[in-house]
């Protein structure tokens, strides 16, 4: 009987009560304010077509839509909308006009603001778009996200701000302008799937960010796509980094995650940077027409490196070392567009090793003017004996069962969700 009891009150806690109003609210100066006074939990406050004065504060849990045509605008002081309740869902409406400094946000989600919901939203011009300070399993969908220009990149705030705040997804939102389009720091369990990021320093930008997912996203003219730093058990898949000026993917001390199925191509700098990262599987990449394919250093361990397809790259990998890293796992390599492979037995596996760099490669990294005597015979003749003899070859990166052909990861273009 005492379980029973304990059930029934606790399905009565998550009910929605039963004296829960829908509520009609016009553009009046002062009206939205006074309704969220008086408001009951449960409550759905459709706001009229018009644009309600900011900063407000939600209390109490309630729905507040804007039904796409209601428009919220702070006066440039504090969060434009802060949540300081659980179950709050806002929703269908452009909000704007935060303040300057510490992280002044178009929302706001407290520590209290645990579930809260921010979808079909325009957050236009705040310091951060959606700051989420310790509200677990909070939702951000479905968005249209666009920072200042009012200041250099790096002075402006985060689209999405993650702090310690596990159990939250930001899905399908349309992120652009300001600093970084998603910062997270200091959190875990988190879902970062189905957004599209241009114009900004990072797309994704990881720290201390742990057991969390990345995947479907569309990185596009960013300084950087996805920055995964002092985090571990990432899963990084299916997403796309077009045209990232920098790197496409950064491992800066990310240990045991898995990096599967992405397409990164079209960068001036590299396609990927790993860097003290340890234990991960880099497979079934494409990788292209990046001026480096993979630049791996700084002692990094035990990694796997197996079933990518490297096209195109003016340097397929950036590796010094004095001992060899064997890319291959289980008898499978990668697929390189500069390998001169044969396959005799037809078995899908090219019949020579492949090396992608050599002892003139390594000088041309430390001694970059060397370059201008690449076309010289003795320059020739060392690449040749190295090429005859293996054995003089300095060690780096060796593909022992290159691909014969190229793994084409599927990308789906990004569009907005229903």
């Amino acid at each position: 009987m005492r379980k029973f009891l304990v059930l029934l009150v606790f399905l009565m806690s998550q009910a929605t009560p039963a004296w829960a109003a829908e509520i009609i609210i016009p553009a009046k100066p002062g009206a939205l304010a006074a309704a969220l006074k008086t408001a009951q939990a449960g409550d759905i406050l459709r706001l009229s077509p018009g644009i309600y004065d900011g900063p407000v504060e939600i209390n109490i849990p309630i729905t507040l839509d804007g039904g796409k045509l209601a428009r919220i605008k702070g006066d440039g002081t504090g969060s434009v909308i802060s949540v300081r309740s659980v179950d709050v869902t806002v929703r269908g409406m452009t909000i704007t006009g935060s303040g300057s400094s510490n992280k002044d946000a178009g929302i706001n989600l407290t520590k209290i603001a645990r579930r809260a919901i921010v979808e079909n939203n325009r957050i236009i011009a705040n310091l951060v778009g959606v700051n989420v300070q310790g509200a677990r399993d909070a939702v951000i969908r479905n968005n249209i996200i666009e920072g200042r220009r009012d200041a250099r990149m790096n002075s402006r705030g985060n689209g999405v701000y993650v702090w310690n705040a596990p159990g939250t997804k930001v899905i399908g939102n349309d992120i652009r302008w300001g600093r970084d389009g998603i910062f997270v720091n200091t959190s875990k369990d988190n879902e970062f799937s189905r957004n599209r990021f241009r114009d900004l320093r990072f797309a994704i930008h990881y720290m201390y960010a742990h057991n969390s997912v990345i995947s479907q996203n569309i990185s596009q003219d960013n300084h950087l796509g996805y920055a995964i730093m002092f985090s571990k058990n990432v899963t990084i898949t299916k997403n796309m980094s077009s045209r990232d000026r920098k790197y496409g993917i950064m491992l800066n001390y990310t240990n045991d995650s898995k990096i599967s199925g992405n397409r990164i191509e079209n960068t001036d700098g590299k396609c990927v940077f790993i860097y003290n990262a340890h234990k991960n599987v880099l497979s079934g990449n494409q990788f292209e027409r990046c001026n480096i394919g993979i630049h791996f250093t700084a002692g990094s361990e035990r990694n796997q490196i197996t079933e990518n397809a490297f096209i195109a790259n003016r340097v397929q990998v950036k590796y010094v070392s004095s001992r060899w890293v064997d890319w291959s796992t289980n008898g499978r390599g990668n697929y390189w567009t500069d390998h001169a492979a044969y396959d005799l037995d037809g078995n899908g596996i090219a019949d020579t090793v492949y090396r992608p760099n050599d002892l003139m490669d390594q000088v041309l990294w430390t001694q970059p003017a060397a370059r201008a005597l690449l076309g010289s015979p003795a320059i020739q003749l060392i690449r040749w004996s190295q090429s005859a003899f293996p054995a003089l070859l300095p060690g780096g990166v060796i593909d022992r069962y290159p691909l014969m052909r190229p793994v084409s990861p599927e990308i789906q273009p990004w569009e907005r969700l229903q």
